[in-house]
């Protein structure tokens, strides 16, 4: 292989490999200034995205030695979407754009050691956003503790109504 050729395997292998996520998207037949503006609604929300060949593509998951990309069709006009942070968010913006641009498409991804069918990064998509799943962790985490609190306070209570009611009795025998 070239050296030029082994550059671009080599930086897309340390693209992969240093990515929370990897998307690879079909684009063919979407216009210059639409494409753009998918970048730059992928760059504001922290993705980038690179036009890479197949061959490529494939010469740096077997760098890397990614089981099962192979399963990704790697065919035709392919972009690479990667990035830091939060996947999902990344996902469903892809997922928007090609409702409005039909020639976007997920074919597939690579996150976590896996690797993703394009039905499950739709999947992704559909996820929420990770504050929101952190905050839904966080009430299911205190919920333990907070129905331990509300049983404690419902027993002591109801003793403090006993006795209340106790003297309260004394209170009418005695007058």
């Amino acid at each position: 292989m070239r050296i030029e050729k082994q550059y671009l395997a080599n930086s897309i292998a340390d693209a992969i490999k240093n990515s929370d996520y990897v998307y690879f998207i079909s684009f063919a037949g979407l216009t210059v200034k639409s494409f753009s503006d998918l970048r730059d609604q992928l760059a504001a929300a922290g993705a980038k995205c690179q036009v890479q060949k197949n061959t490529l593509i494939k010469k740096a998951a077997d760098q890397l030695q990614l089981e099962g990309l192979e399963a990704i069709d790697l065919t035709a006009s392919t972009a690479m979407v990667f990035g830091q942070g939060d996947c999902s968010a990344v996902a469903k913006l892809l997922v928007e754009f090609g409702k409005k641009q039909e020639q976007v498409k997920a074919k597939g991804g690579y996150m976590d050691g896996a690797v993703l069918s394009s039905a499950e990064v739709g999947a992704l998509a559909d996820l929420p956003a990770k504050p929101v799943l952190q905050a839904m962790l966080l009430g299911v985490l205190q919920a333990p503790a907070r129905n331990l609190v509300t049983v404690l306070n419902a027993k002591v209570s109801s003793i403090v109504n006993v006795v209340n009611a106790y003297k309260d009795k004394l209170e009418n025998t005695n007058n």
